[in-house]
């Protein structure tokens, strides 16, 4: 008896051990990975147009007349109020948040804007209702039963500012780019920019970084885009200019494997 509990003690050592080494391991990949990220600062970028910085994230805000529409919900909560009060805006004033995704740094504030509509996409809705998991044994969550989903390519109006749903899954099964008024393109975690390039997003954080790649080309034939605005790397007014840049190389990347 005494020896079978020595070995199960031991075992159990072992497997504490091996958990505590993934959770480190994870620790320094995750910083390491969020190190490369380059957010933009809290700041309004255009009329009517502004970002918040939360860490290593942004949340974006549209203004429509006295509301605004907010696009994604940060990290932490505490950082939001800060990007609040450092633009003068009033977080009572959102009517509208969009989830490009529902990932939790995405998602943090919800519980600032409890009047505000939530919209994302249908096939995200997996992602919190227990269908699928994000990693091993974790789900995520938004707080919150009130939500309308999104079909990908709808187009739909919110006071006076028009939005078309674009689906990019891949980081998510639902993640999803907004386009608003034909001029501003809110990417999320579809994509990176580095260098003016656009860049497959990081594949650590990914939970299909093929399709995520791919889905890319969804958003890369638009054109007249004014200001594109991703979750981690901040923005860039170049993006007609890299969307050619991106689909020539994976045309040619694509006729290369024809060949074969």
């Amino acid at each position: 008896m005494k020896k079978t509990l020595t070995k199960i003690s031991y075992i159990t050592g072992i497997l504490v051990l091996l958990l505590l080494a993934a959770v480190i391991l994870y620790f320094f990949k995750f910083r390491s990975e969020t190190q490369k990220m380059s957010p933009c600062p809290t700041q309004q970028l255009a009329d009517g147009l502004y970002s918040i910085n939360d860490i290593f994230v942004n949340m974006y805000l549209v203004q429509d007349g006295d509301n605004y529409i907010a696009i994604d919900a940060g990290n932490d909560s505490t950082a939001i109020v800060k990007g609040f009060r450092q633009l003068h805006i009033d977080p009572a004033k959102v009517t509208t948040v969009l989830l490009t995704h529902t990932d939790r740094d995405h998602v943090a504030a919800l519980n600032l804007f409890r009047n505000a509509e939530l919209r994302f996409a249908k096939e995200e809705e997996q992602m919190i209702n227990g269908k699928t998991a994000r990693a091993m044994g974790m789900h995520n969550s938004i707080g919150s039963l009130r939500y309308t989903l999104i079909d990908d390519g709808e187009t739909f109006t919110i006071g006076t500012t028009s939005i078309r749903g674009i689906l990019t899954p891949g980081h998510t099964p639902g993640s999803m780019c907004y386009l608003i008024n034909h001029r501003w393109l809110f990417t999320g975690d579809a994509l990176g920019i580095r260098h003016d390039t656009i860049v497959p997003f990081n594949d650590f954080f990914n939970m299909n970084t093929a399709q995520a790649t791919a889905s890319i080309a969804n958003i890369t034939l638009l054109h007249r885009v004014e200001l594109v605005l991703t979750g981690h790397y901040g923005c860039s007014n170049l993006f007609d200019e890299m969307a050619v840049v991106w689909n020539n190389k994976h045309a040619k990347a694509a006729r290369s494997v024809d060949r074969r």
